[in-house]
């Protein structure tokens, strides 16, 4: 399964990609964080439901400094293999 999360709020500039790198890897998640120029955050993330739920769970809450807002989640089809978690730029 593989989602495409938009993560709104205080989210850039706090640790929150590698926060959510680490998340990722600790639960065997696979796909990718990156910042957008208007603020957000993106991330999109494959994995088994089980995991995936988790792994929503924790980016809501977020490292300590963050401020989650709002989050966009919707299931999409993948267009490309995954072999790891990484933060792009």
């Amino acid at each position: 399964m593989r989602v495409r999360i938009i993560v709104k709020g205080r989210v850039q500039g706090v640790g929150y990609r590698f926060f959510t790198r680490r998340t990722a890897l600790e639960l065997g998640i696979k796909g990718y964080v990156r910042n957008l120029p208007d603020g957000i955050v993106e991330v999109v993330a494959e994995g088994s439901p089980e995991a995936l739920d988790k792994f929503i769970e924790k980016l809501r809450e977020g490292p300590p400094l963050a401020i989650v807002e709002d989050m966009d989640i919707e299931e999409v089809a993948p267009d490309e293999e995954f072999d790891d978690f990484e933060i792009r730029y």
